[in-house]
């Protein structure tokens, strides 16, 4: 009998070790795919509408090395870069970092 239970508490854990694993990997996939919508979709308008500017163009160096560094190095062009496309699309609510990563897909 001991046998018995042994064995059910271990399908059981193998059971439950395998639903935490496909849940989370669900769950990591639905953020990841989330994050990537909103990173497509903020490419797409910054590239788009400002492709020509020049102020944006120029700013490609500064957000080529903010982006590398994590946001440690923030050139005065991107800043400038920055607070020009948040100006002209003020809808859009997208952080530093993902401004940068739209510039430079430019």
């Amino acid at each position: 009998m001991s046998r018995l239970r042994l064995l059910s508490a271990a399908a059981l854990l193998a059971v439950a070790a395998n639903s935490h694993a496909s849940s989370f990997i669900v769950t990591t996939d639905a953020v990841v795919n989330a994050l990537k919508a909103t990173s497509d979709a903020t490419t797409d308008v910054v590239s788009s509408s400002f492709k020509d500017n020049k102020i944006v163009l120029a700013a490609r160096d500064d957000a080529a090395s903010f982006v590398a560094t994590e946001g440690a190095i923030r050139g005065v062009k991107l800043e400038s870069a920055l607070d020009y496309i948040r100006n002209q699309a003020p809808q859009l609510n997208a952080t530093d970092a993902q401004l940068a990563q739209a510039i430079l897909t430019i």
